[in-house]
């Protein structure tokens, strides 16, 4: 191994970031929007969950029809997101999905995001943290133990998250 191949140790106290692993792409199908209205807490919104699929090196399976992504608008640029739903993975067994989101972009790029238009990806931040839980006497109770973080994209209709176990 030359010397340019050997990495430099960082130095003593330097943070060191973890790495990131892809499990998995969720795809989710939505359906059309429930307003709940502009509430105390901000516009309110519930999106149906109608199904979808998963499909990664760590999980594959389907997004079952069922849950829902509650939606939270404190400011015209903000959005807050909480998404829970079941996964039936190919091998039978289930997962839970429970995801907490924030997305942010321009007051304009979010109110059409709100009206099912498309908005370029790159114009939108949208992180995630999803917490997947599986029965404890099954082979994916490693989920159980595994921090995960992500990345959305909207869609009209529906949601594209990117999975990533942490290391």
């Amino acid at each position: 191994m030359s010397s340019r191949d050997q990495k430099t140790p960082p130095a003593p106290g330097t943070p060191v970031a973890p790495p990131l692993e892809h499990v998995a792409t969720i795809e989710v199908d939505v359906d059309a929007p429930i307003t709940v209205g502009a509430t105390v807490d901000g516009v309110r919104r519930v999106v149906p969950i109608r199904g979808g699929r998963v499909h990664g090196p760590g999980l594959t399976g389907r997004v079952l029809d069922v849950g829902a992504d509650f939606q939270q608008y404190p400011t015209p640029d903000v959005a807050y997101l909480v998404a829970d739903y079941v996964v039936e993975l190919d091998d039978g067994h289930h997962v839970l999905v429970q995801n907490r989101a924030l997305r942010t972009g321009s007051a304009e790029d979010l109110r059409k995001v709100m009206a099912g238009e498309t908005v370029d990806p790159a114009r939108i931040h949208f992180r995630c943290v999803p917490r997947l839980t599986a029965d404890e006497a099954g082979p994916h109770a490693w989920l159980n133990r595994t921090l995960f973080i992500g990345t959305g994209e909207r869609s009209p209709h529906g949601v594209r998250i990117e999975v990533f176990r942490v290391g």
